[in-house]
């Protein structure tokens, strides 16, 4: 288990934000592998979002936050969607550089190194590093759903992205604030963020089984809402307009 700091915390190099709701279980046992895989970019935070839990996630949350100085919690009244959580967590981060990954325990913090090493090489051009999911573990439906998904995405956008479904993702906290938000947006980032001008980078990651409960995610979810955001973003794109390259006369 990571030792506790009570020390005032320095300014982050790396934000790192999970949007959760009802995963009290899961949570004790990510953080610390969150802890264990950010710990070569400290100083670190990391942000928590309920996303209006009514379990025992926020007290959870308030517990842990107790042992931890880098830990912060935010909280949904109300649940407002996976997008929603993650744009709340982003908002408030400190850190130029975020991840973002799942509250279920699928995805594993001991990427975060690997995908952070690719944002770093691409430069300041590299505006998004997304993981992408081996050895799938949601089960046969789940994952046909996804595939499903992904195929008609890729055809539409053409966005290169075979997974953008994974939650695991790094990116400069600035790129994801100029992009448009909308419910839906953590799975159309990779297209978005070409659409503003910027390179993609990927990082295989294995999948995990959840730890405990339930995906809060169904059919619906993952696949017939997504029409009309589709046909939003495929707009978007092509109503793009050319991004300066702006550099200040000295």
């Amino acid at each position: 288990m990571t030792s506790a700091n009570t020390s005032p915390p320095a300014t982050p190099l790396l934000s790192v934000v999970v949007p959760v709701k009802n995963e009290a279980g899961n949570i004790r046992p990510l953080i610390e592998e969150i802890a264990q895989g950010a710990r070569s970019y400290a100083p670190f935070e990391v942000i928590y979002v309920d996303d209006g839990s009514t379990d025992a996630t926020q007290k959870e949350l308030a517990d842990i936050r107790k042992e931890f100085s880098w830990l912060r919690t935010l909280h949904h009244e109300e649940s407002c969607g996976q997008s929603a959580a993650v744009r709340s967590g982003v908002n408030v981060a400190k850190a130029p550089l975020v991840i973002t990954l799942d509250g279920d325990g699928q995805n594993d913090p001991a990427y975060i190194p690997a995908l952070l090493s690719v944002l770093e090489a691409g430069g300041p051009n590299m505006g998004l590093v997304a993981g992408q999911r081996v050895g799938r573990k949601d089960g046969s439906f789940k994952s046909w759903q996804s595939r499903i998904a992904n195929g008609v995405r890729g055809k539409i956008l053409k966005d290169g992205t075979r997974d953008t479904g994974c939650g695991l993702k790094a990116f400069r906290r600035h790129v994801y604030l100029a992009l448009p938000y909308f419910d839906a947006l953590h799975r159309f980032m990779p297209a978005l963020v070409k659409r503003e001008g910027y390179e993609i980078g990927y990082a295989d990651v294995v999948d995990r089984n959840r730890r405990a409960g339930v995906s809060n995610y169904g059919l619906f979810d993952r696949l017939w809402v997504g029409i009309m955001d589709l046909a939003g973003v495929w707009w978007l794109i092509r109503r793009r307009r050319r991004v300066p390259k702006i550099q200040e006369v000295k």
